[in-house]
């Protein structure tokens, strides 16, 4: 295994893959890759420990039926390639703080944790309400020539560039 070693995964072929499960996603399932719905599912699951039968009887849970679907199973293979991938590439490491995160702003565990937790807050909330998630809206709406999707796409990425300045004002790399 040690001689197998991938810097970088080219884009083409990561493009062709994405291509390729979109169209596996809607032959096997009819419907578009996405992700945002299996965390709500994970919250109706989790709810359903607490106050049983009575989660599944809200209106929301009822639409988005809190159970183990191919989309939860989709997260839980990109956090697996995630892996994988990382391990292949030679860098893979346990790390609490990011260095370029330290850099900027500092080494502490908690504030780190305290604004990603702010912030996938804010993106799950976003996601719900625009409809779908960046693999939703950028890669299934997107194929399918979706208005809102590239809409939704535009805002996504505008916003990444406009945060990273934000937090990362003043870094030079």
């Amino acid at each position: 295994m040690d001689d197998v070693i991938i810097a970088r995964w080219s884009p083409y072929v990561v493009g062709a893959g994405i291509g390729i499960l979109s169209w596996v996603a809607f032959l096997l399932s009819n419907r578009p890759i996405g992700c945002s719905t299996a965390y709500v599912r994970s919250s109706g699951m989790i709810e359903k420990v607490f106050r049983g039968k009575k989660a599944t009887q809200k209106a929301y849970y009822q639409e988005f039926t809190p159970t183990v679907d191919w989309e939860w199973m989709l997260v839980v293979g990109i956090v697996i390639g995630a892996f994988i991938s990382s391990v292949l590439s030679g860098h893979f490491q346990v790390q609490w703080v990011p260095s370029k995160w330290a850099e900027v702003m500092g080494s502490a565990v908690s504030i780190r944790w305290v604004v990603a937790l702010v912030g996938g807050i804010v993106m799950g909330f976003g996601a719900r309400w625009a409809g779908g998630c960046t693999s939703g809206h950028g890669i299934s709406g997107a194929l399918q020539l979706a208005v809102s999707s590239w809409l939704v796409f535009l805002c996504l990425f505008i916003s990444g560039i406009i945060t990273a300045h934000v937090l990362f004002a003043g870094w030079g790399g």
